[in-house]
């Protein structure tokens, strides 16, 4: 009789994706028992479903890194923060997003459930160095997104938004496939170790099957990431989505791609040679591109669209610096950078989200004119976010930047560290701009403004966020000890 053995499996790296899957089902279940009615239940469902998993995550912070479930699932530093924070983000997203769904005639209980299941794709991207595991994650990712894209089904921007999205998010995929079967047919194995062996036997023919499947990997992953010059789609798709499914795209995905990145290039130190000038010229004319462009703007959402390529330009940075001197550079400058742009971003798309009134949307600077007579304390955090998105000091923002700008100089990326810091400068004018507006005059009544006063959650939501900016520099020793790598 044939006995197969049984692999041994830890459950408990799988139970915080586990619990987000189920969060989902629930909120499914809920919407088909209950249509059309208020989503109360289902949101209150998946912020306990995403703090539980938070919690299976917490638990877990200073364990042994470990592989489980064939060596396709992984436990280490960089698997727990990063999944921790597309929990948190995904949480602090259907916070404020019931509100701004009412006000946008799309009160859709089928949301919460797409997007719960768009951040277990994501999650699964971040635990594994297998292929095709971070391929079958991205499609679990992208696939909820091109649906949410699309969420306002009678405003044909949403549906342009929607169909670019899918259309080039499905062109992007082909190239990852590619180079998956590349990398593959190189080293027999989908794990991102093998490319390390392959280069060690100094087969030529592998070497050059190595390149190019690496090559059409970064071409896939640089479109999910908006770079430079991938990233023509980025300012036309957040604009025409709902601003809390923007929110989404523009943080949990990113978290997801960065990581899946980050993991590429440390497995393939090997062909440095070949891809740091060619990610040297992308992060420059992604920090420069997106700032410049973001200076002609004048709708938020475009603007915050530009803000976020040229933050993905500042993060290729640190993941090239450790991908140059992985004995020198750990994860930690990403894992707090990715944290601190989390909260920055999905703050102020929150605040962004106040121009929903009566099934519209207006999202232009002027739009935010008397904010901070209508809401004192979303402005304030308005300022808060602002200031960290430049990278001033006392917020996260200038933290984070201070660990990318010394990553870089360790790798010896001394030029990309000057553009970093040019970069920063030259974002100082939109940002500010920003934040003018929303202390200017309205001139008019609160019934009349463009952007309503706020609900309950999308100030918890803010207040959360801007707390969040604030105390991960309070006690940035701590959270380096409990998320970075030891």
């Amino acid at each position: 009789m044939l006995y197969l053995p049984v692999p041994q499996t830890e459950w408990a790296l799988i139970l915080p994706i586990l619990m987000v899957v189920l969060s989902g089902i629930f909120g499914l279940v809920v919407e088909m028992v209950h249509p059309k009615r208020d989503n109360n239940l289902i949101v209150t469902a998946s912020i306990i479903g995403l703090l539980m998993s938070a919690f299976l995550l917490a638990v877990q912070f200073g364990a042994p890194p470990i592989r489980s479930f064939g060596d396709m699932v992984l436990r280490d530093p960089l698997a727990l923060s990063m999944q921790f924070i597309i929990v948190i983000g995904t949480a602090l997203v259907i916070l404020f997003s019931e509100a701004y769904l009412r006000e946008k005639k799309i009160p859709f209980g089928e949301f919460y459930p797409l997007i719960l299941w768009s951040a277990t794709g994501a999650m699964l991207m971040v635990s594994t160095t297998n292929l095709l595991l971070i391929f079958v994650g991205l499609e679990i990712l992208s696939i909820s997104l091109y649906v949410l894209a699309g969420l306002c089904r009678t405003e044909e921007r949403s549906e342009e938004s929607a169909m670019k999205y899918f259309l080039l998010g499905a062109f992007a995929s082909g190239f990852l496939l590619y180079g998956i079967a590349f990398i593959y047919g190189a080293t027999g194995s989908l794990q991102l170790e093998s490319i390390a062996t392959a280069l060690q036997i100094g087969n030529p023919t592998g070497r050059t099957l190595l390149m190019f499947g690496l090559a059409m990997l970064l071409i896939g992953l640089g479109f999910k990431a908006s770079f430079v010059p991938f990233h023509q789609w980025t300012p036309d798709v957040y604009e025409g989505a709902p601003t809390n499914v923007t929110a989404y795209m523009a943080t949990v995905a990113k978290v997801a791609a960065f990581t899946a990145l980050f993991r590429l290039l440390g497995a393939s130190t090997g062909l440095k040679e070949f891809w740091v000038p060619v990610l040297g010229i992308i992060a420059v004319l992604t920090m420069l591109g997106g700032n410049l462009m973001a200076l002609r703007q004048t709708d938020i959402k475009r603007i915050l669209a530009y803000s976020s390529i040229s933050h993905a330009g500042y993060v290729l940075v640190a993941i090239m610096a450790h991908g140059i001197a992985p004995d020198k550079v750990g994860p930690n400058a990403i894992i707090y950078y990715m944290a601190s742009y989390t909260l920055m971003t999905i703050g102020s798309f929150a605040i962004v989200s106040l121009g929903a009134r009566n099934g519209k949307e207006s999202t232009s600077l002027h739009d935010l004119h008397g904010m901070w007579q209508r809401s004192p304390a979303v402005a304030f955090c308005l300022i808060v976010f602002v200031a960290s998105l430049i990278g001033l000091p006392p917020t996260s923002g200038f933290w984070g930047k201070t660990l990318i700008f010394s990553d870089a100089l360790t790798a010896g990326l001394t030029p990309l560290a000057v553009v970093l810091a040019v970069a920063s400068i030259i974002s100082v004018y939109y940002y500010v701009n920003i934040a003018y507006h929303a202390f200017v005059p309205d001139g008019t009544d609160a019934d009349t403004a463009r952007m309503r006063p706020g609900s309950l959650a999308l100030r918890s939501a803010c207040i959360l966020c801007a707390a969040g900016v604030i105390g991960t520099v309070i006690f940035f020793t701590p959270f380096i000890n409990a998320f970075g790598a030891k």
